[in-house]
């Protein structure tokens, strides 16, 4: 007979919650992980302050082969629902900007609600624990450096490869696809990009800014910032999340104020550069325009100026070279084929009994708190199922 009803792989967001859902409806759960305290990732989330969830929450906030595969398990844990468990443990939180949830003290709060939970429901938990193979006979059978959990179902929820600083690994992908999953290929995600060393723009680290950044048909706007190694800023993570090796990026340095009505609003007589070094960094004017056109005044400016301008400053073009990688992602994109796995349980199609939550799949939310609620909200429709 299995030792338990449920083993979970992965002490991370998803699987302490659906730990804690499953032990809540009288399930025996063992959950398993190699680090030595649960919630690593929670714990450094949001700068310490765990950005939970936020308020704009919808499934377009995700990016997925399968754009609808996240829409049933979101139905069923909303914002407010996290709000009402921070509550229930009188954990303070604040909105911020974007409709951003973050606790008020420390994402410390979240992890220690979570382990109440898990304790009082009697999960057991096992930290510091090698997980050497898993295999299913006529149950799952988990061998670890230290003995071995046989069970009647089991979560894989072990995350993916960003963040290794924080005890990432891949090893949930390597588990998925001994039982027939395919693996869509990882790739940092939230992370800054590393641009051309012959950028001409590359001179310019420290400047930040607004901008709106094109890519793969998704348009972004929030802040730039300038790098040693290339650009980073909010508005760069959420545009790495689209980004594929060879896309080329589209930048609007002045998203908010057409090129055309700020020349109408100067008159004719100042320079190009002076015009536009009223509302951009005059560093980035000066590496953005040729100094002829820089030096014309703006009632010299023939059509094919203004077209040239319009470039420049709306739709700058430029293809990363890549990315800063896994250790500077605070997401993984790509994992587990959605195809074969449930939307509605996160039950694998290939094999009954199996589960897969969180960022083990090929779900990636964009900055702002959804890859939490998507750790969350998977989490709970696994523990409801199995």
């Amino acid at each position: 007979m299995p030792q338990y009803d449920i083993v979970i792989l992965g002490a991370g967001a998803s699987g302490l919650w659906a730990a804690m859902t499953a032990a809540g409806r009288g399930k025996s759960v063992c959950v398993i992980d190699h680090g030595k305290r649960a919630g690593r990732k929670v714990l450094i989330a949001g700068g310490g302050k765990c950005n939970f969830t936020n308020l704009r929450l919808t499934p377009g906030d995700f990016v997925c082969a399968n754009p609808h595969f996240v829409k049933s398990a979101l139905a069923r844990l909303t914002p407010w629902d996290l709000v009402a468990f921070l509550e229930r443990h009188d954990i303070p939180w604040e909105e911020r900007e974007h409709g951003q949830l973050f606790c008020r003290e420390s994402a410390a709060d979240v992890v220690s609600a979570l382990e109440s939970e898990c304790r009082r429901a009697q999960v057991t938990l096992r930290l510091g624990e090698e997980i050497r193979a898993v295999k299913k006979k006529d149950h799952f059978h988990v061998t670890l450096g230290r003995g071995e959990v046989t069970a009647t179902s089991c979560l894989i929820a072990l995350g993916g490869p960003a963040w290794p600083q924080a005890g990432a690994t891949d090893t949930g992908h390597h588990i998925a696809k001994q039982f027939g999953h395919t693996i869509i290929p990882a790739r940092p995600a939230l992370v800054p990009f590393t641009l051309p060393s012959d950028w001409p723009l590359r001179g310019l680290t420290g400047i930040a800014l607004p901008v709106a950044i094109t890519v793969d048909g998704a348009r972004f706007t929030e802040n730039l910032l300038f790098t040693h190694k290339g650009v980073s800023g909010p508005v760069v993570l959420q545009a790495s999340c689209r980004w594929e090796k060879g896309m080329a990026l589209a930048m609007d340095f002045l998203p908010e104020t057409p090129l055309d009505a700020l020349f109408d609003r100067a008159g004719g007589k100042p320079q190009v550069r002076t015009v536009l070094a009223r509302v951009l960094p005059e560093r980035l004017v000066i590496a953005l325009l040729p100094p002829k056109l820089a030096t014309k005044q703006v009632a010299q400016l023939t059509r094919k100026d203004h077209d040239l301008l319009t470039r420049l400053v709306h739709t700058y073009t430029v293809t990363p070279a890549g990315t800063e990688g896994m250790r500077k992602a605070e997401s993984t994109a790509g994992g587990v084929d959605t195809a074969d796995v449930s939307s509605k349980t996160m039950e694998s199609r290939l094999t009954p009994g199996l589960y897969l939550t969180g960022e083990v799949l090929d779900v990636t939310g964009q900055l702002g708190g959804f890859n939490l609620h998507w750790a969350w909200a998977s989490g709970q429709a696994a523990g409801e199922a199995m």
